[in-house]
């Protein structure tokens, strides 16, 4: 199974980038270097948050639901033509809130800091990925018959650990809790950022990541 950003890579994530890049007015460049960032740090909380009982039933009951069966993907072109829909991305914003918690702006906008653009747009970027990433779990989470706790954390492993750089595997590694506090978000923003976590070392990461 692939990882999250090799997907990126592919047709359809180029297909992704760019309908998220005209539905935000960002440059193509600047929203797959925050797609990069994003979509392992949203993969990660989810497999956080899916370590107790209690998230990875809210989460399995979010992939069952038929909402997020990852139909979605099977019309990209119709889904970013003339503009995504209102409900879209509203779902979108409602699976920001529920992953990431009242850490969302900080993450918004240590990711803006690192790509040169403001936290809003950030904000914009991921409320139109967000949907369409959640589709691809329930995507797979169908084809592997994911149906309990176990193999969600082994279906978000897989997403996340899939990658074959690694350069982008040291990335996750050290983003996961970097100063062992439980949480994975300050470390994510204290790290892009230029905080005391770690520093200096997330440079050459990200170089590895965007091929810089």
């Amino acid at each position: 199974m692939s990882g999250i950003l090799d997907l990126l890579n592919s047709d359809i994530g180029k297909t992704i980038i760019n309908g998220v890049s005209n539905q935000t007015n960002q440059s193509e460049s600047k929203t797959q270097d925050v797609l990069t960032m994003a979509l392992p740090v949203l993969m990660q909380a989810m497999k956080r948050n899916a370590s107790t009982p209690q998230g990875a039933e809210g989460l399995l009951g979010a992939l069952n639901s038929g909402k997020h069966d990852g139909s979605i993907l099977d019309n990209l072109g119709d889904l970013f033509k003339g503009g995504v829909d209102d409900n879209i991305i509203q779902d979108g914003g409602k699976i920001l809130s529920h992953v990431l918690g009242n850490k969302q702006q900080t993450v918004e906008n240590a990711l803006g800091a690192k790509a040169g653009i403001d936290a809003s747009s950030v904000a914009q970027i991921l409320k139109v990925a967000a949907p369409i990433l959640m589709g691809m779990l329930g995507n797979q989470a169908k084809k592997q018959n994911v149906n309990n706790s176990s193999g969600l954390d082994s279906l978000l492993g897989g997403l996340i650990g899939g990658n074959s750089a690694e350069s982008e595997q040291s990335f996750l590694t050290t983003i996961l809790d970097a100063d062992g506090d439980g949480s994975v978000i300050d470390d994510v923003a204290g790290m892009i950022l230029g905080g005391d976590k770690k520093k200096g070392g997330l440079g050459g990461m990200l170089g590895g990541l965007f091929g810089k």
